[in-house]
């Protein structure tokens, strides 16, 4: 079996979170003053979040975690030197390439719903692809996860290298979007 090459190490002093997931960028990666002086959302009576966010009416819809999945929000971790400078350090000098360094990340807190924000009104699946690629990455991983639980000759089938499905999930910067196939063969 490979090497993880992520670890996650739980804080015991973790809180409890609730991700908002807005419609805009931020260009700042830093800390910030107290979120409360310029955040704060509100309930509609048909259950709607509603905030502004410098000027901007949000909309907002509560989309739970399923049970089988976890929310955590995490920091990186300082890194440990596994060799100390008063260690005598063995060298493979036949060895082809280095040991991978493992990354190492620290839960700061764990949330089990997100509120995905829309300007002027609330997000959908149709339209929002946030909110649409949420709903297919939480499909792709129970897929992935239940793909142990398939046995006998139904995984033989399912794994056939000639069979191909006919959406891919691509990465794309911010989010996640779906797109055919491309075999480079113009559609006529």
């Amino acid at each position: 079996m490979s090497q993880p090459i992520l670890s996650l190490a739980p804080d015991e002093n973790k809180s409890k979170a609730v991700a908002n997931l807005l419609p805009c960028r931020i260009h700042h990666d830093g800390p910030i003053d107290p979120a409360s002086t310029f955040w704060t959302p509100t309930t509609t009576d048909d259950g709607t979040k509603l905030a502004y966010f410098r000027g901007r009416k949000l909309q907002g819809k509560v989309v739970k975690i399923p049970e089988q999945c976890r929310g955590v929000v995490v920091e990186r971790a300082p890194e440990k030197d596994p060799k100390s400078a008063n260690e005598d350090v063995l060298e493979d000098l036949d060895a082809d390439q280095e040991p991978e360094q493992i990354g190492s990340m620290k839960i700061t807190a764990e949330f089990d719903e997100m509120v995905v924000w829309g300007h002027e009104t609330v997000a959908d699946a149709s339209a929002d692809p946030y909110v649409r690629s949420m709903g297919e990455w939480l499909q792709m991983a129970d897929r992935i996860r239940h793909r142990n639980d398939v046995t006998g000759s139904d995984q033989a089938s399912s794994c056939s290298t000639h069979e191909r499905p006919d959406v891919d999930i691509v990465g794309h910067r911010d989010y996640l979007e779906p797109t055919k196939y491309s075999n480079n063969i113009p559609e006529q």
